[in-house]
C-alpha cells in the first residue's frame, strides 16, 4: 500500500493525517458509522470517523464508547503487527458540540483517555474541547458551512477545517466549493478537507486540485456491508442521483440534504416541505432527528456514482484505482499541452 505524505508549506502535516493510501476522510454517519466500518476503512487506508453519539448505552450500563474505542484500538494495533508494510490510517470521534449535548463532558474524558488521534468538532467551536484534544497529542478538525465560521474555528483553537460545500449530506452547507475553499486558502494554509459529492476518483482529485488537502466521502460507505443502515436505505442509495436530493430544515431544524424516496415514503411532499427553526435541535437523546423522521434518510449529492452495494475496503479499492488514473490523465493532457 502506497502512502500519501502530505506536507503543509514544505513541512509534514501531524502525525495522525500520516499513513494514509488515500488522502480520505470517511465523514462521521449518524446511526451508520459503528467499529465494523471505522475499522473497514482504517485497514483500506482511509481515515474512519464515527459520532461519540452513535455510542449509545441503556441508563446504568457502562459507557458504550469506551468499549468501542477499545475495539478499534485493538483491531487496528493487530492489524498493523500483523501487516507492518501496510499500516492502518488513524481513526478519528466526532463531538457534537452543542449546549444540548449532555454528554459532552464525559465522551470527552473518554476520548482523551484513550488518546484518540483524531477529533472532528461540529455544531460549535470551544476552545476547552480542542484544549481536551491537544491534552493527549489529538488534531482538531471542524466543520463550517462558510469562510466566517472557518475563521472563529481557527482562532478557539482548531488544528484544522472540513469545509462542508453545497451537495454534501447531513447538514450540508450553501456555498460552492469553489468559492468556500478559495476563501479559505486565501488566509489559511493548515489541514483543510473538502465535503460536498465526492463520491469516486475523479472528485477526490479535484477536491485536491482546488486546495483541499483531504476529501471528506460520506454518503457512498452507506451502501457498504459493514455500514449499520437498513438494507432499504443502502439500496435507495444505489438506486438515487443527484436529482433526487432533497434540502430541508424540517427534519433536525437546521437545513440538510435528504433521500426525495425516504420523505415520499413517510407520505409528504419533498416539493412542498415546511421550514423548521434550529432551536429544535436537541441532542440530549443522541439525536436532533425527532423519532417522527426516523426514516427520513440522509444523503450528498455524488450518489449517482454509487453502483452497488459492497464492503467498504472495494469501495476504497475503486476510488483508490480512478483517483489514480485520474491523476495520470490530468498529467498526459498537460505534458500533451505543453509539447505543443
Amino acid at each position: 500500500m502506497k502512502e500519501t505524505r502530505l506536507t503543509l508549506g514544505g513541512q509534514p502535516m501531524p502525525d495522525a493525517l500520516q499513513r494514509l493510501r488515500l488522502p480520505m476522510i470517511g465523514a462521521p454517519l449518524f446511526i451508520i458509522s459503528v467499529p465494523e466500518l471505522v475499522i473497514a476503512q482504517c485497514k483500506a487506508g482511509i481515515v474512519g470517523s464515527f459520532p461519540a453519539l452513535n455510542a449509545r448505552e441503556a441508563e446504568g450500563e457502562p459507557p458504550l464508547l469506551e468499549v468501542w474505542l477499545q475495539q478499534i484500538t485493538e483491531e487496528l494495533d493487530r492489524h498493523n503487527q500483523d501487516n507492518p508494510d501496510r499500516p492502518a490510517a488513524p481513526f478519528a470521534v466526532n463531538q457534537i458540540v452543542h449546549r444540548s449535548n449532555t454528554r459532552l463532558e464525559r465522551d470527552l474524558e473518554i476520548c482523551h483517555r484513550w488518546k484518540v488521534p483524531l477529533w472532528i468538532t461540529s455544531l460549535g467551536a470551544r476552545p476547552e474541547v480542542n484544549e481536551a484534544a491537544h491534552g493527549c497529542g489529538g488534531v482538531v478538525l471542524h466543520d463550517v458551512i462558510n469562510n466566517r465560521f472557518a475563521r472563529k474555528a481557527i482562532e478557539k483553537g482548531a488544528d484544522g477545517l472540513i469545509a462542508v460545500a453545497a451537495g454534501a449530506g447531513g447538514h450540508a452547507g450553501q456555498q460552492s466549493p469553489l468559492a468556500l475553499i478559495s476563501e479559505i486558502r486565501n488566509w489559511f494554509k493548515g489541514p483543510l478537507a473538502l465535503s460536498g459529492a465526492i463520491a469516486n476518483g475523479p472528485s477526490l482529485l479535484a477536491a485536491r486540485a482546488l486546495g483541499a488537502d483531504f476529501g471528506y466521502v460520506g454518503s457512498p460507505f452507506i451502501a457498504t456491508e459493514e455500514a449499520n443502515a437498513q438494507q432499504g436505505y443502502k439500496q435507495m442509495i444505489v438506486d438515487s442521483a443527484a436529482d433526487d436530493i432533497v434540502y430541508s430544515s424540517l427534519f433536525t431544524g437546521v437545513s440538510g440534504n435528504y433521500l426525495r424516496g425516504s420523505i415520499q415514503n413517510a407520505g409528504l411532499d419533498p416539493d412542498n416541505l415546511e421550514s423548521a427553526d434550529a432551536s429544535a435541535m436537541n441532542f440530549a437523546g443522541g439525536s436532533s432527528k425527532p423519532k417522527a423522521w426516523k426514516e427520513i434518510w440522509g444523503s450528498g449529492q455524488g450518489i449517482g456514482a454509487i453502483r452497488d452495494v459492497r464492503p467498504a475496503g472495494a469501495l476504497v479499492d475503486e476510488i483508490a484505482a480512478d483517483y489514480d488514473a485520474a491523476g495520470r490523465r490530468m498529467a498526459a493532457e498537460f505534458t500533451s499541452a505543453g509539447a505543443h
